[in-house]
């Protein structure tokens, strides 16, 4: 396969990612981490989870779609399960108590603190995005155009553009909303993306 890049077949795949992906859940699992944690390291973690995914879509073009997609939506559901496990639990502190953890986490933010949000991030987005529409749209473009660079880097773009306009709404909403009503939120959109996803893998099961 040619390894040269086209511009008009990075456009292609640009086109044809990018509206498939602004209704997905990663799209609302973006908004929500960025919702909770500082805007850039979760951009960074998701942006990195894009391009494994981006990688081994064209790597592996249709062979993708073999994949045992009633494991994948499995996993996928049991980590939102977590996720909002998680956060529901923390919502649930008092009010000295939540105020005491956005202090701690504002100045620990600096530090440690960015790694932790970036591999977060990364590993939701990895796992909610195995298997997803956009992931299979670029392993039959791969497979379609036969020029892999052109369709991972329009792939790749088109999935950070659309975890750079999550980040940003998410982080608007940070700024409006008070810490533990996002957590509130946060943790029924998990919920709910578990219970989807659960309902997906039961569906592909029959």
């Amino acid at each position: 396969m040619p390894l040269a890049f086209d511009v008009g077949v990075a456009a292609a795949t640009f086109v044809a990612i990018f509206p498939a992906e602004l209704p997905d859940k990663t799209l609302v699992a973006t908004l929500v981490l960025s919702a909770r944690y500082r805007p850039l390291p979760v951009w960074i973690g998701v942006s990195a989870a894009f391009f494994v995914q981006s990688l081994v879509a064209v790597l592996f073009g249709g062979l993708l779609t073999f994949l045992p997609r009633l494991v994948v939506l499995l996993v996928v559901a049991a980590l939102f399960g977590v996720g909002a496990f998680v956060m529901l639990r923390g919502a649930s502190h008092a009010a000295d108590d939540v105020a005491e953890e956005e202090r701690e986490m504002s100045a620990a933010a600096a530090a440690r603190g960015s790694r932790r949000v970036v591999l977060t991030s990364f590993l939701v987005l990895f796992a909610a995005e195995w298997g997803d529409l956009s992931q299979l749209l670029t392993a039959g473009l791969a497979a379609r155009y036969s020029n892999p660079l052109s369709v991972f880097v329009g792939s790749w773009v088109a999935l950070s553009v659309v975890a750079a306009i999550a980040v940003v709404v998410g982080n608007q909403l940070a700024q409006r909303l008070p810490f533990a009503l996002i957590r509130r939120l946060a943790g029924t959109l998990f919920a709910v993306l578990a219970v989807v996803t659960l309902v997906e893998a039961i569906r592909s099961s029959r």
